[in-house]
């Protein structure tokens, strides 16, 4: 797979086969390293792909993967739905294929087996020709692959885990056939040695390809969401209501021949194919696998619809927006890749091992050899004792448990709806003392809503009727508490009443005139509190919105004129404006508790109104009046804030303004629901914007670690 990652480099993402070890890892980092231009590349065992970021205009995808050929190991470029191209169960006979397990084990099965029965006194073994002839098979056509594949890192400059295996192997069935020709020995014969050696290690070998396959199963999952085809709308079609779309007013094109701006039919039952919005129809929409919600999302007309998601019961016709790799279920996709190709430090400090792993082996073994030789005088001993340091000491577990451990730790995250970009924060998170979070949309909606209307005189006109008023006057206005107002009208059944004559007023507020209902014809003003002060109504005001204002509600006040003077103007109702907590806030806290975490929360609020909201949730610990760029600060301190002591800190936001405190922190986490610039800066994206995922992640990164 190829994509432009800057303006000056290039980003290929290649599948690697042969590879069967952390050496293998390392000898093709060091070949890439060495090609012109390359600026980063990392191998990942478990994934069996490597991603390599080229300067612009210097090597080639071709040049690539020439040079990683020439090192003795196959590659290709990766395509996006390259998992799937991928068998995802390995042929019976396969290299690492469970039929080689079975046939070694039955041909080794007789040359161990008498070995079992002599604590219970029972002497039987074969003739050393009978053991030659089920030894041999195991070791020159099931064990073959690894004289192939150790042949291919001498050739390279180096030895890997396979080249151990066919030296210790070898050394035993040679001493053993030297032995049995020489002599016709039988009872010192060490053909069952090598056999069982090769059996394990091949039985390891079909383990390890299974772990790979169920640690890619949560990408092919978020790959089998894609359909094959869309339904695209011919041009010529009008859309007339929620009509049927006849078979030859469209045609199934691949999804790699989808533009932007086509319109695409969707079924009941069917996957969605592209990032759009709805133009006609409303279904429910299940997007679990996409986000972790579990309920299905209702749509409706001009609501936006992610691809991969599946269509419940209505037929939608949906105008494409985003396509191919510029889709959200792309982007997830790359994201889970990125974070499972990448190295955790762990990984980084097992590499490093393993490329010197090798050759201090074999070195060991001889030096285990030649002791032993000249201390017993036995070549047998000798070469048994250095058999048993080269294979005891196969490097391939080491090499593996680690990238499969980040991938099913992403991949299970990834299920849930938490996208790890950086496989360093998935190490981290475990070690967390501290989250921090940003309140305003991270625990709270992040959108004001109407939360009290009190009328000054029952008797004057009910609360329906006010608020219709009220609304009318916001009518066209992209204010946010004018959608406030608006929207809380609509949840209520109430019609906003049109307004003639209105007019913005820079600083204070909007007036106009109702053309019905309670106060028709009269100058009306809904304007804040603080434009009052001075004047006469200011102190009444102030003390019908005092509750409001110590739950640090913002206010507004809807006023009837009389005419140019102000000092005679009445108050008709105050209305109060504010952000509803997140129903899981109090809950997402909670579980922190519980694994032992302290909570913080960062707000720009007066203190009463912070302070309001962080016992309501059960906070410990609440900084109000912080600006954005204070943020970073906190964080910084809380990181040494008891006895000099390092502290691991999580930072929870959604806003531009949060960015530097999510880079700051040692876990940077951001609500999908917020900037990209903050999703940018996290190594974590909370996809439902859900704050109870935090304490998910963290628990993951323990299960992981």
């Amino acid at each position: 797979m190829h994509s432009t990652e800057t303006s000056n480099s290039e980003f290929y993402t290649l599948d690697i086969g042969g590879m069967t070890c952390a050496s293998c890892v390392s000898r093709v980092e060091k070949a890439l390293d060495k090609i012109p231009g390359v600026e980063a590349a990392t191998v990942n065992l478990a994934t069996e792909q490597a991603r390599v970021r080229v300067k612009r205009g210097s090597s080639t995808l071709e040049d690539i993967i020439t040079l990683v050929k020439k090192t003795g190991y196959e590659a290709k470029e990766s395509s996006i739905r390259g998992n799937l191209d991928k068998k995802t169960s390995k042929s019976f006979w396969a290299d690492d294929g469970l039929g080689r397990v079975i046939l070694s084990f039955l041909l080794s099965a007789p040359l161990f087996l008498p070995m079992l029965f002599m604590p219970f006194g029972i002497h039987w073994s074969l003739s050393g020709w009978w053991q030659l002839a089920l030894a041999t098979p195991v070791q020159f056509i099931l064990g073959w692959r690894f004289y192939v594949a150790g042949y291919k890192s001498l050739m390279a400059g180096a030895g890997n885990m396979d080249l151990l295996v066919a030296l210790g192997t070898s050394a035993a069935y040679g001493l053993s056939l030297y032995l049995l020709l020489a002599s016709n020995h039988t009872h010192e014969l060490y053909f069952e040695g090598s056999a069982v050696i090769i059996c394990m290690v091949l039985l390891g070998k079909w383990l390890e390809s299974r772990a790979k396959q169920q640690t890619s199963e949560a990408i092919r999952a978020l790959q089998k969401l894609w359909p094959e085809h869309a339904k695209v709308l011919n041009a010529d079609v009008e859309l007339q209501g929620n009509t049927g779309v006849g078979e030859d007013q469209r045609r199934d094109l691949p999804l790699d021949q989808v533009l932007p701006g086509d319109r695409i039919l969707i079924l009941p039952g069917e996957r969605i194919p592209v990032d759009g919005v709805i133009i006609s129809g409303s279904s429910h929409v299940d997007e679990s696998l996409l986000t972790g919600e579990s309920e299905p999302v209702k749509k409706l007309v001009g609501s936006k619809v992610i691809g991969g998601a599946l269509n419940g019961e209505g037929v939608l016709i949906v105008t494409a927006q985003t396509v191919g790799v510029e889709s959200v279920l792309s982007q997830i996709i790359n994201l889970v890749e990125e974070a499972q190709t990448q190295k955790a430090p762990i990984q980084k400090l097992v590499d490093q091992v393993s490329a010197i792993f090798v050759p201090t082996v074999i070195v060991l073994a001889l030096i285990t050899g030649i002791g032993n030789w000249l201390y017993f005088d036995s070549v047998s001993i000798a070469i048994l004792r250095a058999v048993a340091v080269l294979v005891i000491a196969c490097p391939c577990a080491l090499g593996l448990a680690t990238p499969a451990a980040i991938m099913a730790g992403t991949g299970i995250a990834a299920r849930f709806g938490i996208l790890i970009k950086d496989p360093q924060v998935l190490e981290l998170a475990h070690k967390l003392n501290i989250v921090a979070f940003d309140k305003t949309g991270t625990l709270t909606i992040g959108k004001p809503r109407m939360l009290a209307l009190l009328p000054f005189d029952q008797s004057s006109a009910d609360t329906e009727l006010i608020l219709a008023t009220a609304a009318g006057l916001q009518l066209g206005s992209e204010h946010p508490l004018a959608k406030a107002l608006i929207d809380a009208s609509k949840e209520k059944g109430v019609t906003p009443i049109a307004t003639s004559s209105s007019k913005g007023l820079p600083g204070i507020g909007i007036e106009g005139m109702p053309s019905s209902g309670p106060f028709v014809a009269q100058t009306l003003r809904l304007q804040s509190v603080a434009s009052l002060e001075g004047s006469l109504q200011h102190d009444i005001v102030l003390q019908k919105a005092q509750g409001c204002f110590e739950q640090g509600q913002t206010v507004s006040v809807l006023m009837s004129m009389s005419g140019q003077d102000e000092q005679a103007s009445k108050p008709i109702a105050v209305i109060a404006f504010g952000d509803e907590l997140k129903p899981n806030a109090k809950s997402a806290v909670a579980a922190l508790h519980a694994l032992h975490i302290r909570t913080v929360m960062l707000s720009g609020d007066n203190l009463a109104a912070a302070n309001r909201v962080g016992k309501t949730i059960g906070i410990d610990e609440v900084f109000a009046q912080i600006m954005p760029s204070n943020k970073a600060d906190i964080i910084r301190n809380l990181q040494n804030s008891i006895k000099g002591k390092k502290h691991f800190v999580a930072m929870v936001g959604d806003g531009v303004n949060d960015a530097p405190a999510l880079a700051m922190a040692d876990v940077g986490m951001a609500m999908s629901t917020g900037t990209d610039v903050a999703m940018q800066a996290a190594g974590i994206t909370l996809m439902r914007g859900d704050p109870t995922l935090v304490a998910a992640a963290i628990d993951i990164s323990k299960k992981t670690w």
